[in-house]
């Protein structure tokens, strides 16, 4: 069995951290099995070397190779780049066409990002797992592949199972072998080695003499925290190298590259969860705020259909006084007690009727039609709501889905699955 120093050597990775040397070693264990491995770890620590060294020491060496962004796939293509499509499956499927499980047979697949994978690949991708069977779209023929499948993700995966934006019985699967890559700022004593070794390597590569750090700048280098991680690391030594002049870094001017380097050795919250969407909460609250108007509506109805009845405005009022406060005593006035009937019909905003002119009363007939639409009532479905306001903002966005889930508060790949669903 290759040792972790010459796996290093070989795949050129910088480093002497333990977590980092377990990791190394754990997939130089696991490399001679089929077992399936999830390599984690924060975007930019270099997950992709790992299935690249399982892959090499593996039996299946000899076989190919693919690495796959899942992420980088639309959701409406993702099924057939992985699994392949019969000719007319869908509009544009002018022949047929073999997914990676099929042309990778024999081989090894790197699944990245496997946790943007939509649910309904998510299930395709079990059942390959479990049996090494799989359908193409638009097939009902069932194939069988051999694959190796090694995944990566730097989403934090209890939380999308939480979500259910990730399916357990799949994560248990894809997790046989757990593999955690740390990030830089737990590798310390790597992040000078790293920096001096992409320093030589842009040096060579623009044909310059290689810069150096400053005792301070070396320090500042070790206490920045690192968000990015090794990429961030690479892109910082690569514009150091062509933009200045001097080979000779100080802290100053280090510091110029390095954003927010002012808050480098205050504590940082890793992993915080991002902001979930506030669009739901806002519709809930629009509408209760319906309902309560609906609700007030049909009791400024009753109230004035028993005035049409009762021709009695002051009668009315001592028996709706309660009503009357909820309709109109919002503003925390106290209603007089001793309002004539002039007053009760100018709160309710009611003509005056005259001495002269009695008030005619209402027909029979009309009567029972406003009974009628007092007695209805109106039902407000929360899928019709949704249905309505996503018809909306696509009238409005001009069907461009992307810029209509913005305005919704959702994901365009949300928006998809709505439409589907509400045969939009």
């Amino acid at each position: 069995m290759e040792n972790v120093q010459a796996t290093k050597q070989r795949f050129e990775i910088i480093g002497n951290d333990p977590k980092l040397n377990r990791a190394i070693e754990k997939a130089i264990q696991v490399a001679p099995t089929d077992i399936s491995v999830l390599v984690t770890g924060e975007s930019g620590v270099g997950k992709e070397a790992i299935p690249k060294i399982i892959h090499s020491l593996s039996h299946r060496k000899h076989a190919k190779y693919i690495a796959v962004n899942c992420g980088a796939i639309p959701e409406g293509t993702i099924d057939s780049e992985l699994f392949g499509h019969e000719k007319g499956a869908f509009t544009g499927a002018t022949q047929t066409r073999n997914g990676y499980f099929e042309v990778a047979d024999g081989g090894t697949i790197f699944l990245d990002e496997v946790g943007e994978l939509p649910l309904t690949t998510q299930v395709r991708l079990l059942r390959v797992l479990e049996n090494g069977e799989f359908l193409k779209v638009g097939s009902s023929q069932v194939q069988k592949t051999n694959v190796r499948i090694v995944a990566a993700t730097n989403v934090n995966m209890f939380e999308a199972i939480k979500k259910e934006k990730f399916r357990e019985d799949l994560y248990y699967r894809l997790s046989t072998v757990e593999i955690n890559i740390p990030p830089l700022r737990e590798r310390q004593s790597d992040i000078h080695l790293l920096f001096r070794k992409f320093a030589s390597d842009f040096g060579q590569k623009y044909k310059m003499p290689t810069i150096r750090l400053d005792d301070d700048a070396v320090d500042l280098l070790l206490k920045y925290r690192w968000p990015g991680n090794i990429r961030q690391l690479r892109n910082i030594a690569e514009q150091v190298s062509v933009l200045e002049e001097s080979r000779s870094i100080s802290w100053a001017t280090l510091n110029g590259y390095l954003p927010n380097s002012n808050n480098s050795n205050l504590p940082a919250v890793v992993g915080q969860k991002k902001a979930e969407s506030d669009f739901s909460n806002e519709r809930e609250i629009l509408y209760k705020v319906l309902f309560d108007m609906k609700s007030d509506l049909n009791d400024l109805k009753k109230l004035t259909l028993e005035l049409m009845k009762n021709n009695d405005g002051e009668k009315v009022q001592e028996e709706n006084e309660g009503l009357i406060r909820k309709i109109y005593g919002d503003n925390g006035e106290e209603l007089d007690e001793d309002v004539d009937e002039r007053t009760a019909h100018e709160v309710l905003r009611l003509p005056e009727p005259r001495a002269e002119m009695p008030t005619p009363k209402p027909s029979i007939e009309d009567k029972y039609h406003f009974a009628e639409e007092i007695q209805e009532e109106e039902t407000l479905s929360l899928q019709e709501k949704e249905v309505e306001l996503i018809k909306k903002s696509l009238e409005r966005n001009r069907g461009k889905r992307k810029a209509a889930a913005a305005e919704l508060g959702i994901s365009e790949r949300t928006l998809y699955r709505k439409i589907k669903q509400y045969d939009l």
